[in-house]
């Protein structure tokens, strides 16, 4: 048995379709960072920016939706040409951000394509006024310059240039081979002169070591000479001054009473013990005419100290000095 919907029930769910579309097409949510274009009738309207919003249906709909989050875009490698005609091919990113929703959507009609062109032509400038070695050396200033050119004409489409990065530079294999073995030999220029530098620096230590060495040991040959010379004068100075002492004390000793008798005594053992030394080291002796007058030397040793010291008592021979020698010692004239 065929079951048929009543025309209530078909009209019911018409109308319940109708109404479910209605509402879809009256409500628009926007995400977060996105901008919405409506067009009314195919004129722009308004830009929707992020919550809930309501239109108008089937008057209103959205023409375009756009991101306002930072966009990288990726550039196809291209051949530039340098300053010194070498060949090299480039890669880069460039940076955009959709500042002017409506701009994006009435200024350009792909500004993806364009700010990418873009960005390959104002390499290509760039790099045409730079020589090889200067791409490598100037990347940040390539970069600022294209940031620069697309951002010029980029102000009418609504959309923010941030900032433009080289990804790869790649030259010839012949450049390559070339720049590789120039290198090597830039490194080799700089090992040479570090050693030479080093070589330089040691031999320099080692004359301002042998240098110090030779002062040093002058400095302390001089020391020690004066170290001696200094030993050596107080030694002076100090025999100097013990010969002083006695010559006082036997003068004091002389002028005491008795003194006279002792300086004769003590001659006379001198005298004695020169001639036993004398005839220890030696069988042969030349003894003077008076040798044996013990009394006669005595009593000229005597009259010489008597003459230095001016009294006329010792300075005579014959004084009382000799005889006192005489009758001590026993010896007869």
């Amino acid at each position: 048995m065929e079951t048929f919907m009543s025309p209530a029930l078909v009209a019911f769910l018409v109308i319940a379709i109708f109404v479910v579309v209605v509402i879809l097409r009256s409500v628009k949510i926007v995400p977060q960072k996105t901008e919405v274009i409506i067009e009314r009738l195919g004129k722009y309207r308004v830009t929707l920016g992020a919550g809930f919003h309501f239109l108008f249906p089937f008057l209103d709909r959205v023409a375009y939706e756009f991101s306002l989050k930072e966009e990288a875009l990726d550039t196809m490698p291209q051949s530039c040409i340098t300053s010194d005609n070498v060949g090299v091919i480039i890669d880069g990113l460039i940076f955009i951000q959709v500042q002017s929703a409506k701009a994006a959507a009435y200024g350009i009609d792909d500004y993806h394509f364009a700010a990418a062109q873009l960005a390959q032509t104002a390499l290509r400038s760039c790099v045409g006024k730079l020589a090889l070695d200067k791409t490598f050396e100037e990347r940040d200033t390539i970069n600022a310059k294209v940031v620069e050119a697309i951002d010029e004409a980029a102000t009418s489409w609504g959309i923010k240039v941030l900032r433009y990065e080289i990804k790869d530079i790649s030259p010839p294999e012949s450049v390559k081979a070339a720049m590789e073995t120039q290198m090597i030999a830039e490194r080799q220029k700089r090992a040479d002169i570090a050693r030479s530098e080093g070589e330089k620096q040691a031999i320099i230590n080692k004359a301002e070591a042998t240098k110090r060495d030779e002062v040093l040991k002058s400095e302390g040959e001089q020391a020690r000479l004066t170290n001696e010379a200094r030993g050596k004068a107080e030694a002076i100075t100090m025999v100097a001054d013990a010969t002083a002492k006695a010559f006082l004390v036997v003068g004091e000793t002389l002028n005491s009473s008795g003194g006279a008798s002792a300086a004769s005594l003590r001659v006379a053992e001198r005298y004695v013990e020169a001639f036993e030394k004398l005839a220890k080291e030696s069988t042969t002796l030349i003894l003077p005419a008076e040798a044996g007058d013990v009394a006669s030397m005595v009593g000229t040793a005597m009259s010489v100290f008597g003459k230095i010291k001016g009294d006329k008592s010792l300075a005579s021979p014959t004084g009382e000095v000799k005889r006192t020698h005489t009758e001590k010692f026993g010896f007869s004239e």
